[in-house]
This record gives C-alpha cells, structure tokens and sequence, in this order.
C-alpha cells in the first residue's frame, strides 16, 4: 500500500502578546512562529478499508483523544473518503512543552492524508479544517513562518534571517487551558507592528507567570540567560536562546545541566513537511 514518512517540525513563538480578551473566551494575541527543522516523523500507510489504525500512540492518551487520529478522521468524514490509514508516530518533541509537538502532528496527518488518498482539498481549506482542532494546527498546515494575530488564525508569511536556536525542556507539562484562565496573566499589551518586532524584538506575556508557577521553567531561563536572551515559547515549558551559528549554539547545549533535556535547531522560513512532501 502507498506510504509517506513526513517530518512534523517544532515552532517556536519568538514573542507573545496577549491583547486582551474576547467575548467568547479566547484571547487577542499578537505572535511570530518559527519553524525549525527538528520535530516528530509521522508514517502514513492508505488502508483499502476505511479503519484508521495508530501505533506508537502517546501513554496514557486514549486514540480517540490523540489529534493524529482526530486529524485523520476529520478528513475522513469531511471528505467522505473511503480509504484508511495507518499511522505510526515517531515522538521526539515534549508534551507540554510550547513547540506545538501536538498540533503539528495533527497538520502533518491532514497534508499527508490529503496527498495519500488524493482528496483533492486545498491548502486553504485543509488550514480552515485544522481550526477544529486547535489553534495553532494551521500555521503548521500552511507550512511558513508567520507572524499572527486574531487567536493564532490570522497568518502572515515571514521571510526571517537564518537563526541557531538553543531550545531547553525542562522537566514539567505546563497546561495551556491553566496558564490562559490565570488570573495574574497580563492581558493588556499594546499591539504593534511587524516592523516593530523585526527592529525590537518583543516579550511573552505568559512567561512571567509560567516562571513563579514553574520553578524549572524559571531555572532553565536563568540558566540560559548566561549565553543570550532566554525567552519562553507559547505557555512553556520549553524555553529558548537565538544564536547566529550553529557552532555556537552546540557549543552551549553541551553546558546544559542534566536535569534539561534539550537541542539546537535552525529555524526554517518553509517547513520541512512541505520540502519533503512528494509533487
């Protein structure tokens, strides 16, 4: 049967303001993300039956609950496909951790999909099919680096420098639904401009809070704080440290304390899902 093996890459969120907060309970944000060339593999195998099978499934996560079989199903059912797959993932990125392990999991299985049983939807509507399953699942679809506004859905490709990222895991599962519901999380930053960030950079708004929750999360920012600006990703727990080659950036991993796990990554202007996917 046709297969594909596909990279799901990591993001980085190189700043986050929070706006404030909309009437349906989601929050006004401003952000970039960056892809990396690091992340999950994903292996996709079309299945005559319409069965959707996933091995190598994260503990404890029921199937029905994990995003690549949601994802799968999605464009099953949205497509009426009568086709199949089975699914084998490769996990390499923490849960938890800010890097969108799990909804780029979800956007490599939508693309791939797509492709596997020839569906036929475009890019565009494969993005609009991925905001049911979580916000950050179509940057992921759309495969560039974007700044974003509105919750995340509102993209706009960016070209950025090539930058060496340090990226940190420290050992601790920071819940997005707990760190927006906070009550100490600011919600109050003044938007700004693409060009603003490109000349000065920005901050994370959750990153102060995730700090005095997280005592790891704090340990790992000073930590890298000696090498460069250590910044947190989305709601954490990974933190970050941009550097301008990777000599350097390897060079710092290998000071790392052991009780971080972590790895150096180039950021991509253009995901690795979409270099590697088949014309």
């Amino acid at each position: 049967m046709p297969t594909l093996t596909l990279p799901c890459p990591a993001k980085l969120n190189l700043f986050l303001h929070i706006l404030g907060k909309r009437t349906d309970g989601y929050h006004e944000l401003q952000t970039v993300f960056q892809l990396l060339n690091v992340g999950d593999e994903l292996q996709l195998t079309s299945l005559q039956q319409p069965d959707i099978e996933l091995n190598n499934a994260i503990p404890g996560l029921a199937k029905r609950d994990n995003l690549v079989y949601k994802a799968a199903k999605l464009l099953q059912q949205t497509t009426q496909c009568r086709l199949g797959a089975k699914l084998q993932l490769r996990k390499v990125l923490p849960t938890g951790g800010g890097i969108g392990g799990g909804s780029s999991n979800a956007a490599t299985t939508l693309v791939g999909l797509n492709h596997l049983w020839q569906t036929g939807v475009s890019i565009e509507e494969l993005a609009q099919m991925a905001r049911q399953l979580g916000a950050d699942v179509p940057v992921f679809v759309h495969g560039k680096t974007a700044w974003a506004e509105g919750v995340g859905e509102k993209l706009q490709a960016l070209e950025l420098p090539v930058r060496w990222y340090v990226v940190l895991a420290p050992n601790c599962h920071v819940s997005t639904a707990r760190i927006f519901s906070h009550q100490e999380l600011t919600r109050d930053t003044l938007a700004i401009k693409v060009a603003a960030f490109l000349e000065r950079g920005g901050k994370n708004d959750c990153q102060p809070l995730v700090e005095r929750l997280f005592p790891q999360v704090r340990d790992a920012v000073e930590w890298l704080n000696q090498f460069g600006l250590a910044q947190l990703t989305g709601t954490g727990a990974c933190v970050f440290a941009e550097f301008s080659n990777e000599r350097e950036a390897k060079q710092v991993l290998a000071r790392k304390p052991s009780q971080f796990r972590g790895f150096v990554a180039r950021g991509e202007n253009t995901s690795p899902l979409h270099q590697h996917l088949p014309s």
